[in-house]
């Protein structure tokens, strides 16, 4: 019994490690394609304006939209 529950746990952590992983991989290939489309646009960022103020600034990695 004990080793079911050790494998079982083993599995658990196997699972969310894969799926974290994803979530992570998917986030690296979507900052590396925003950064080639700025490149091919030759822009030095995405600029995100500031409704209260109206002014511009550059965004940050987790403000910009998928």
């Amino acid at each position: 019994m004990p080793q079911l529950l050790l494998l079982a746990a083993a599995a658990a952590v196997g699972y969310f490690g894969y799926r974290k992983f994803l979530s992570e991989a998917e986030r690296v290939s979507a900052k590396v394609r925003r950064e080639e489309k700025e490149q091919a646009n030759h822009a030095t960022g995405t600029l995100i304006e500031d409704p209260e103020t109206g002014e511009y600034r550059p965004a940050s990695d987790d403000e910009v939209e998928k």
